[in-house]
């Protein structure tokens, strides 16, 4: 099984001071799609008040710009621990064991606006960079990723993927259609009856269900092998027949 995780727009600072090197991350194949990015943002981060603009930062948030001009030199620490938020804090990678730990590596992707889909335990630096931002001197985010994402992601041949992304970060590079794949939405059900998809919770039950996976280990090699798993855990979890799956919270 590989999961799919969307990035947080928050993330935690510092690392180990190893300079970036887009070619040792997962998916290799994406190293110049990755080098254009992190170009661009450096030459960005030059002029410090455009740079806010295109970033959309507000006074306080303009810190940024010299994190994306260090993107290069700057520290670095595995993409599981750098990003945080809700999702992340839910899954609190720092606290699963060592076998957790090496699964996660094994089993999830995290996908980046600037680095593309990277590995759990790839080290990444700091950056300030948004799924639907207009970057100077490359094309669109979903042009430059889209069809490349998806070949490399293709390229992995995995049996089953669990999409846990945004639908702004799926756009940037769909599962293969001919993949077999489900895209996760997390609803709860009123006392009406009627199931209601969760904004805030959906992220927090995201970041719980992947460390349930993580301390569990299972091998999941398709949605119904994951539907069995998730019934054993105690998870409630259904198929919408739309290759969707819900998690109720």
């Amino acid at each position: 099984m590989l999961i799919l995780l969307p990035p947080s727009e928050t993330k935690r600072a510092g690392g180990t001071r190893r300079p970036l090197d887009v070619t040792r991350l997962a998916l290799p194949q994406l190293a110049p799609q990755r080098e254009a990015v992190v170009a661009a943002l450096v030459a960005l981060s030059g002029d410090e008040d455009h740079a806010a603009r295109v970033l959309k930062l507000g006074p306080k948030q303009r810190g940024e710009v010299a994190v994306n001009a260090a993107l290069r030199d700057g520290p670095s620490m595995a993409a599981i621990d750098r990003y945080t938020g809700v999702l992340f804090d839910a899954l609190d990678a720092a606290s699963v064991s060592a076998a957790g730990r090496r699964w996660l590596g094994a089993h999830v992707l995290v996908h980046s606006a600037p680095f593309g889909p990277v590995g759990a335990l790839d080290p990444i630096p700091a950056y300030r960079l948004g799924a639907a931002t207009s970057l100077p001197g490359v094309p669109p985010l979903r042009r430059l990723w889209g069809a490349d994402v998806t070949a490399a992601l293709a390229a992995l041949e995995p049996r089953f993927v669990l999409d846990l992304r945004s639908e702004a970060y799926v756009g940037l590079g769909p599962v293969p259609a001919d993949v077999a794949s489900r895209y996760v939405r997390v609803v709860t059900e009123g006392a009406d009856g009627a199931v209601r998809a969760l904004n805030h919770f959906n992220k927090h039950a995201k970041g719980a269900l992947v460390r349930r996976l993580a301390e569990d280990r299972p091998r999941i090699g398709s949605a119904a092998a994951f539907l069995s798993w998730a019934d054993a855990a105690g998870l409630r979890v259904r198929e919408t027949g739309t290759g969707e799956l819900e998690l109720f919270a």
